[in-house]
């Protein structure tokens, strides 16, 4: 009798088993803080000027439709570019190389181009188109990136890399208000700097890491009704999924809530001198509270193997901090919370990053599924705007804001203890 041979699991599906080095850590890092800088630079300084330079007395009502219309593209943009992403194959001189790089380093070139054709807007509608499509490269890039954590890095150290993948997330703001405040003038050479630092940071690591092909035999096709289909992933069959997406959605609507404002909070509300300084060294505070958490509970909670636990707490954290700001909007609240709010997300970031890749249905879907995840990061920075322009226009302003922010924020964490197959 013949002895049963199984199929071996092709190096693009299998469980990573070898722990990554500084050096890759290093460049996705880099890659990510490329990415951030280009998302929330933007978000947080150059569309706020940008628009208020347009149309200042609608201001408020300008930015949210503008970041709201770029969030919807990046709803659709992350899961559709992770689907094709995980039936990539690019073969060059008979050699084939893998799914996720060449979506790294195209989605890189073509938001770059995006932010320059954006720096060249003067009204809202050009302003508009030109986000939007900045936003559809960026997250194409954003959904090989993150696949790369479970594509590469075992179980056991992926909260502690995703601390330090999470971390761009603020410290790319940090540079990036850098950037545009005291090395750069003017609001277009803000973008142009942006442009420029997304292709120097982003492109090394798709160019010198590792990146496994996937084999023909196990490409299915990509058919425009499957693509839809694939965009639902089933409550019922998958309720951990479910539940993790649920988490983040809330958490990260809390986040849209409290911070799209921000800029404005301390100039109407604070009646801070200088705003846009006082929002840098908001900025700067948030990130030193996320640095000082984000690795160092990763690390925790590989050695311990929890995650639930994590999230719990970073949610109460940031609840407390968004209370702070509706009851007293001051300038010494302002930094007691910048800093807790900076600390609870770096816990939430790490962990949460590793808990949702132990809860992904399939290998060969990842940046699919993870795109779908991500639906959870964009859909509050449609929903955002939708929801607090008229909280801070007719309904109680930024105090009714911020304590909204944390109901939702803390609901949000509370349902990780949903989640069944991660303790």
């Amino acid at each position: 009798m013949t002895a049963f041979t199984p199929t071996p699991v092709p190096a693009a599906l299998a469980e990573p088993t070898v722990r990554v080095d500084r050096s890759w850590i290093a460049l996705i890092f880099c890659a990510n803080l490329g990415l951030w800088m280009a998302f929330f630079t933007p978000i947080q300084i150059l569309l706020p000027q940008q628009i208020e330079a347009i149309d200042a007395s609608n201001k408020e009502t300008m930015l949210a439709w503008v970041t709201g219309f770029g969030a919807l593209a990046a709803v659709l943009a992350n899961p559709i570019s992770g689907a094709l992403s995980d039936r990539t194959c690019v073969r060059i001189g008979g050699r084939e190389f893998g799914r996720r790089h060449i979506w790294t380093a195209g989605g890189a070139i073509a938001g770059a181009a995006a932010l320059v054709l954006l720096a060249q807007q003067h009204t809202i509608l050009g302003v508009a188109l030109a986000w939007v499509a900045a936003q559809v490269c960026l997250n194409a890039m954003l959904a090989s990136l993150t696949a790369g954590v479970p594509d590469r890095v075992p179980v056991n150290q992926r909260a502690a890399v995703a601390g330090w993948v999470g971390i761009p997330q603020a410290l790319g703001l940090v540079v990036g208000a850098v950037l545009v405040t005291a090395v750069v003038t003017g609001n277009a050479n803000g973008y142009m700097a942006m442009a420029v630092a997304l292709l120097v940071l982003a492109l090394p690591f798709a160019l010198r890491t590792a990146d496994d092909p996937l084999p023909r035999e196990h490409r299915t096709p990509l058919r425009p009704r499957d693509l839809a289909a694939g965009l639902w992933v089933s409550p019922r069959k998958y309720p951990d999924f479910a539940w993790a997406w649920g988490t983040r959605f809330l958490v990260q609507l809390g986040n849209a809530l409290g911070t799209l404002y921000l800029l404005f909070f301390l100039k109407d509300k604070v009646h801070y001198a200088n705003p846009e300084d006082g929002l840098l060294v908001l900025i700067l505070l948030y990130t030193a509270g996320m640095m000082a958490t984000a690795v160092v509970s990763g690390k925790l909670s590989d050695r311990s193997g929890r995650r639930k636990i994590f999230v719990i707490w970073s949610g109460v954290i940031m609840a407390v901090a968004a209370l702070l700001l509706a009851a007293w909007p001051t300038w010494t609240t302002a930094l007691v919370a910048a800093v807790l709010l900076g600390a609870g997300y770096g816990v939430y970031l790490a962990v949460d990053a590793a808990l949702i890749t132990q809860v992904l249905p399939a290998a060969t879907n990842r940046a699919k599924d993870l795109g779908v995840i991500n639906i959870a990061n964009s859909a509050p920075q449609v929903l955002g705007p939708a929801i607090s322009a008229p909280i801070v226009v007719y309904l109680g302003g930024y105090p009714t804001l911020y304590a909204v922010t944390a109901a939702v924020t803390l609901l949000g964490s509370a349902l990780v203890v949903r989640i069944r197959s991660v303790p």
